[in-house]
């Protein structure tokens, strides 16, 4: 009966948020209107909201998210070719629980680890 669960997740800047999905990640917006202190992104089949929340302190910030891909050494090599910095403990490497993957920090301090199973 679930279908798919999209993280809604605090922001500090609107702007900075959609400059690093947009443009970095190649995320869309999502909806035709643009909503004050709102943020719908969406890329392939997933979404992510984001609402403002300024004082959120991105030192203090432990949120995570995990998406999983079915290719994920194309998606690593496109985020290496458009200067996307990986987390520098999080190259692309296969994990003794049978997963291959790599992790970003975004500009509010989300991990973004991406994962697909191996065989």
């Amino acid at each position: 009966m679930l279908t798919a669960i999209y993280p809604k997740l605090p922001m500090r800047d609107k702007s900075l948020t959609k400059d690093y999905y947009v443009n970095q990640l190649g995320f869309e917006t999502f909806g035709d209107h643009d909503y004050e202190g709102y943020l719908m992104l969406f890329k392939e089949g997933i979404e992510i909201h984001f609402f403002e929340f300024k004082e959120l302190d991105p030192k203090e910030n432990y949120g995570q998210v995990y998406i999983r891909t079915d290719n994920i050494e194309a998606v690593y090599q496109q985020f290496l070719d458009n200067n996307v910095a990986i987390h520098p403990n999080a190259p692309l490497e296969t994990k003794f629980w049978g997963q291959k993957e790599f992790s970003l920090l975004d500009p509010d301090n989300y991990l973004l680890t991406f994962g697909q199973g191996v065989d």
